[in-house]
């Protein structure tokens, strides 16, 4: 049994502007430690074509780092992406998961919607649904507001 959850954010920008947002290397390394206090290390490598891989790597120090590499299974770039990430924690955990995102229009915005599948535990799962995707989106939305002028 997989266990997965599915969350949904209304973002202030096109489709078009919200994918490249999230899969721009230069933009993600902006977005990803954009409301922190004191921000930290932020390494970010994009091959955007099926087959092809993002490497992230994040953390406070060097000494407490996160990797995550997906690999893109499916691009249809502005409406949908698809990938197999594998993902590690400073202790030594890991996890592959199936993330599949859509982006679609709604009003003067885009509705990004995240079905990630494969969660070991529930725990894990409700951890990614309260606290990393919510993160992710209100750096995105952060990130996207700030690009656009008068916002």
């Amino acid at each position: 049994m997989t266990l997965d959850m599915r969350i949904t954010r209304e973002l202030p920008a096109p489709p078009d502007e919200v994918f490249d947002a999230y899969t721009d290397a230069e933009k993600q390394k902006i977005w990803f430690s954009i409301l922190d206090e004191e921000p930290g290390i932020v390494e970010i490598e994009v091959d955007l074509r099926v087959g092809g891989q993002q490497t992230a790597v994040w953390g406070p120090n060097r000494d407490t780092l996160f990797r995550e590499t997906q690999t893109f299974l499916e691009i249809d770039r502005p409406h949908r992406l698809v990938t197999e990430s594998t993902g590690s924690s400073p202790d030594g955990m890991e996890m592959t998961t199936r993330i599949e995102i859509t982006f679609e229009e709604k009003g003067d915005g885009t509705l990004m919607t995240v079905v990630q599948s494969g969660f070991p535990v529930p725990e894990v799962r409700d951890f990614f649904v309260g606290e990393v995707w919510q993160g992710a989106f209100a750096r995105l939305e952060a990130f996207l507001r700030r690009e656009k002028p008068g916002a």
